[in-house]
């Protein structure tokens, strides 16, 4: 396999996995829908960052722990069901905190209620896909099967790594755009309401089946 085919292979299969519906997709359209673009680029950043450090990891055999070790696996495993459940809970309960004016009582009167400072958008969308060992694997079972001979592992995971990351912020600019568009007939904190449940329904199921997987082995 030359570097060529090998890099038009992966961006081929890489695409596909990009567009699946999942918990990316999920908190970019929440966050599209509910916050504003910023937001939802951030939180895209970091799922972007976390899908590059388990690139990397799987480059240089890191993630090959977790694969031959059962517990590891189910530990983190557990851990990132967690995590979406406490994102599932959260964002229920957020739709309960909103007021139909979108403001909050103040001593001083009336207030809007301030957005989600951007470093925390930041970490959610980074911690949904660190924390997310099937991604991890996918990465360990895929990226060995386009490397090259007389290319360095780790470099050629950085490229493939490259080209998935490009794929993701070209769907995550594509979500965005049409969730903006849209959002001019879906604005209003009734909406932001049903946003933030049906994205705290999607996490919360995710991280069920994660357990449920989990558990039974």
């Amino acid at each position: 396999m030359t570097l060529e085919q090998s890099l038009l292979g992966y961006a081929a299969l890489s695409v596909l996995i990009t567009i699946l519906p999942g918990t990316d997709t999920a908190l970019i359209l929440r966050y599209a829908l509910g916050q504003s673009r910023k937001h939802a680029y951030m939180a895209g950043l970091g799922m972007i960052t976390g899908a590059f450090i388990w690139s990397v990891a799987a480059a240089t055999g890191v993630s090959a722990l977790l694969a031959v070790s059962t517990i590891a696996y189910d530990v983190l495993r557990i851990i990132g069901a967690g995590y979406m459940l406490w994102l599932a809970f959260s964002f229920w309960k957020a739709s309960f905190a909103k007021t139909q004016d979108a403001t909050v009582d103040t001593p001083a009167g009336k207030a809007a209620i301030a957005p989600e400072h951007l470093g925390k958008t930041w970490s959610k969308g980074f911690l949904s896909n660190i924390l997310n060992p099937k991604f991890g694997m996918f990465c360990l079972a895929v990226i060995p099967q386009f490397l090259v001979p007389g290319i360095a592992p780790l470099a050629m995971g950085l490229m493939l790594s490259v080209i998935s990351n490009l794929e993701a912020i070209a769907w995550f600019v594509v979500i965005i755009t049409a969730a903006h568009f849209f959002r001019r007939w879906l604005d209003g904190p009734r909406f932001r309401k049903i946003i933030d449940r049906v994205t705290g329904t999607a996490l919360g199921a995710f991280g069920v089946v994660a357990i449920v997987e989990t558990a039974k082995g």
